[in-house]
């Protein structure tokens, strides 16, 4: 367990704007440091949203640093293999050659680090919507309170409000394709055929473009992505229209019948967004709100926490707090824009449909231990 770093000088005091796995990263990590720390949460309450999730050794390691890894592995799981199907054929299945990954559902882990935040004393207020932030160390909030900090992290997400109102240049676009994903139970028992413990990935070209993506997150719960073109008016329907599931993927039936109930199930375009800079003064951005990807390579979160966690771990090294956020944006940005760069590409172009798609590079981001800075794993 890492214990509070206790400062002798004036506490610093750090706003966090957002509560998803980014701003939690980031504020239990400043806590450690010594750090006292408000997280600033809109909703009624400290909760997930969404369905499940992958971490890989990256995001991991983050959690091992924040105190909280076992709790997460306890209900989480690591598939033998991932396994990639063209046309319902198998075409690769990859192992990453030992390399830590594991799937979850997004609840699971926000518990996890919710209650870590609370164990460490991250003072946590809901219904406390952030509309924008100054450079000086402010934090605006929609009751009309401002709040100060000696750091100001924006973790608002891809509609960021504290990064708007700065004004950062940014581009952002969007892809082709989208996605419904959903948590049903598993139905292992009724699937009938296959290697239902692997992950697979489920990709058709014709005679329409639709991929599933099936992940077991534990014996219990199924997390899957249901992906088809934004000009698809069946494909991406929500609630799910069963009958075109079914038609491609019959042999999932049980788990498309549960996922044809969800009646809260949301169809999402993937978007990626690109700043000219992750800092202005004192407030810094993480998460979707500096990098948001494409899923292709699960890397959104795990890019998220581990830039949340460095965060707190590269102002510790400086006594500038501009030129340590220079610093940390120089040391582990490379790794992000590649990764963005690369999920974007694949989307765009469906190319993980041909397996084998998590090659040495598009694994670089999952090597990376944010502890040691080091690449603990060979390609």
């Amino acid at each position: 367990m890492v214990s509070i770093n206790k400062t002798t000088d004036k506490t610093r005091v750090a706003q966090v704007a957002g509560g998803g796995f980014s701003g939690l990263t980031a504020a239990i990590a400043l806590r450690q440091n010594g750090w006292d720390v408000v997280l600033h949460e809109k909703s009624p309450e400290l909760r997930a949203f969404g369905a499940g999730i992958y971490l890989w050794h990256n995001g991991l390691r983050v959690l091992e640093g924040l105190g909280c890894l076992n709790e997460v592995l306890e209900d989480s799981f690591t598939p033998p293999a991932y396994e990639t199907w063209m046309h319902n054929k198998t075409v690769s299945k990859e192992t990453f050659n030992g390399l830590p990954w594991r799937i979850m559902t997004r609840a699971h882990l926000h518990d996890a680090l919710a209650n870590r935040a609370r164990e460490v004393g991250v003072e946590i207020r809901t219904n406390s919507v952030a509309v924008g932030a100054d450079a000086s160390g402010k934090l605006k909030l929609a009751s009309g309170e401002v709040v100060e900090g000696d750091l100001i992290v924006g973790a608002d997400g891809v509609g960021s409000k504290v990064r708007d109102s700065l004004g950062f240049e940014q581009e952002r676009w969007g892809a082709t394709d989208g996605i419904i994903r959903l948590i049903v139970p598993r139905h292992k028992d009724k699937l009938g055929h296959g290697e239902w413990d692997n992950t697979i990935d489920m990709w058709n070209h014709w005679p329409r473009v639709q991929r599933i993506l099936y992940s077991p997150c534990n014996d219990r719960e199924l997390y899957l992505g249901l992906m088809a073109p934004s000009a698809d008016p069946r494909g991406s329907r929500v609630p799910l229209d069963l009958e075109v599931w079914m038609e491609m993927f019959p042999f999932l039936e049980p788990c498309l019948v549960d996922a044809a109930k969800i009646e809260d199930a949301r169809y999402d375009t993937y978007q990626t967004t690109k700043l000219d800079s992750w800092s202005r003064g004192k407030v810094a951005l993480v998460g979707d709100a500096a990098h948001a990807m494409c899923p292709a390579l699960a890397q959104g979160a795990g890019c998220g926490m581990v830039n949340a966690f460095t965060l707190a771990q590269d102002i510790e090294k400086n006594g500038s707090l501009e030129d340590a956020l220079a610093d940390w944006e120089k040391s582990v940005r490379p790794i992000t824009d590649l990764t963005q760069k690369l999920s974007a590409d694949h989307a765009a172009n469906r190319t993980m449909s041909y397996g084998n798609g998590f090659t040495p590079e598009a694994l670089t981001a999952a090597r990376f231990d944010p502890i040691n800075r080091v690449y603990s794993w060979p390609q």
